[in-house]
């Protein structure tokens, strides 16, 4: 399955960021504040990014991946929850709950591909020989795949509309609703970087 075979994939990048601010760090800090006060949930953004300071120093580009990262790993962990869902879903006897969660687990499958093509991306802005026009280009590859992840986690939520209300619809809603936070937060972390113009 692509989802568990992407798992190391999110947990390496984010287990080798230094999770922990010194006291050094207050300028750090203080960037990722100010740049999470842009977003549409700037505490959500705020407490999930300023403990990996040490990393982000006061680097737009670094801030922008590191969000990439931290969503990557909410979203996946949402797909997963879907995953073991949908399977219970087969036996529910309910076929528009059940068709609701498998349409869902592929559109989350579908965000998580688009989410760590924008990390892969990332990555390699800056790379040697990488002019301003390679980096609009590769932006702009970010920002499109950000963007249909966050459309895509709408799709999942828009698919529960007909499903009779129920702890697994609410569940299911609540725990993509959280994660389109994560993902509006570092889309709007990326459009800022990219309109630096430059690495």
């Amino acid at each position: 399955m692509r989802i568990e075979r992407l798992l190391l994939i999110i947990i390496i990048p984010i287990s080798t960021l230094h999770s922990t601010a010194s006291d050094d760090d207050g300028g750090s800090t203080d960037f990722i504040r100010r740049s999470c006060n842009t977003t549409l949930y700037p505490d959500v953004c705020f407490t999930s990014l300023s403990r990996y300071a040490n990393a982000v120093q006061q680097n737009p580009g670094h801030l922008a991946r590191v969000a990439i990262s931290v969503t990557l790993s909410k979203v996946h962990r949402v797909a997963s929850y879907v995953s073991n869902l949908t399977r219970e879903a087969d036996y529910s006897g309910d076929s528009r709950a059940a068709s609701a969660i498998h349409d869902c687990f592929t559109n989350l499958g579908d965000a998580v591909d688009e989410i760590h093509g924008s990390l892969k991306q990332m990555r390699q802005i800056g790379a040697a020989g990488s002019g301003a026009g390679s980096f609009l280009f590769q932006m702009s590859n970010v920002q499109t795949w950000m963007s249909s992840a966050l459309t895509d986690q709408e799709t999942c939520t828009d698919g529960f509309e007909d499903v009779e209300d129920g702890t697994v619809k609410t569940q299911v809603c609540d725990r993509v609703s959280n994660v389109k936070k994560f993902t509006s937060n570092a889309l709007a972390l990326v459009n800022s970087y990219a309109n630096k113009g430059t690495p």
